[in-house]
């Protein structure tokens, strides 16, 4: 067999346009879901201390940032919502004037082509921060279905063009799907937080939405991070059920998880970047330890590469103006 010196590898990385012709991953804006948190009140961006240059937005500010959202090309973003007022049922995920419900119109009247993803889960709402009903300080999984299901369909009637399930109650997605199809949403697709894992990297997001359980901790409903052979398990039953996408969520830890779904499930796949791995960015990058936009660039390449088609990320606006730019 040929080798060295007839074979040299670097003769198609010598220029920058020769390594363009060559490269396997290609990431750009199409890649990317951008996630967005709406909280009550008029006229107010405020800044999440523990996650730089992002947001919670009043629903009158949410326009504009997503006008920007759709001129830098994203064609889809998550909503997550902190409510006025919480209580032990979640009645405010549900509600018809519910914030992400008033979120959700507000985006499809001003920029109606943009793809609106609501995330379903009861965790923001209750007064506990479970992601649902708690009984003898246990989450009961089966009394929390009806709950999950009338959230999906309240936000499919607010006009969410996708439903995301992340509370990782067993038999959720039926649940859902039935009640969707039974209200007349068959059309309205569900993104299953499928193998959504029990993981440290949330901290930050739990800042930003109000939504740290006031006890206890998510191990008996989240994924144990040493289990990977499980998660196939979740996303097989998710696809039985009905999802008709599944995510990985965290990314960047889980990217074995994610590259195992690419090889045995042929259905959009999703990885959350979550909020942690975009902080230990920002405050390094802070810092001049790391510069921030090569190493934003490679992470998201990875996360692509490993299997995903779809990307939520917090770093997607300055990611597709550096793509622009030329900087991958």
């Amino acid at each position: 067999m040929a080798g060295f010196p007839t074979v040299r590898l670097r003769r198609l990385r010598m220029k920058a346009p020769l390594r363009r012709m060559v490269r396997e991953t290609a990431l750009g804006p199409d890649d990317f879901i951008y996630p967005l948190f709406v909280m009550p009140g008029k006229g107010q961006a405020e800044e999440i201390p523990s996650m730089p240059g992002q947001f919670r937005f009043t629903v009158d500010r949410l326009p504009a940032e997503v006008e920007e959202v759709a001129r830098l090309g994203i064609p889809a973003v998550i909503l997550f919502g902190i409510p006025e007022a919480k209580d032990e049922v979640a009645s405010g995920a549900y509600a018809p004037d519910g914030i992400v419900q008033q979120a959700v119109r507000a985006i499809k009247r001003a920029v109606p082509e943009m793809v609106v993803v609501a995330d379903v889960c009861l965790c923001e709402y209750m007064s506990h921060g479970h992601c649902g009903v708690v009984r003898g300080g246990v989450v009961d999984n089966d009394a929390t279905l009806d709950l999950l299901a009338r959230t999906a369909v309240s936000l499919a009637e607010a006009g969410a063009d996708m439903v995301a399930p992340s509370d990782m109650m067993d038999g959720r997605v039926a649940a859902i799907r039935r009640a969707l199809d039974a209200q007349g949403f068959p059309l309205v697709p569900i993104l299953s937080y499928a193998a959504k894992y029990a993981s440290a990297f949330y901290g930050p997001f739990r800042d930003a939405a109000c939504s740290a359980p006031a006890f206890g901790d998510r191990r008996s409903h989240q994924m144990d991070p040493a289990n990977r052979r499980e998660a196939m398990r979740e996303i097989a039953l998710d696809l039985e059920e009905g999802a008709d996408a599944v995510m990985v969520k965290p990314a960047l830890a889980y990217l074995d998880v994610l590259r195992e779904a690419r090889r045995r499930f042929d259905v959009p796949l999703a990885a959350y970047n979550v909020s942690g791995e975009y902080a230990m960015v920002k405050a390094a990058a802070a810092r001049g330890w790391l510069d921030e936009r090569a190493i934003v660039l490679e992470i998201l390449t990875a996360i692509k590469r490993a299997g995903a088609d779809w990307i939520l990320t917090y770093h997607a606006k300055d990611a597709c103006r550096w793509l622009v730019e030329g900087g991958c």
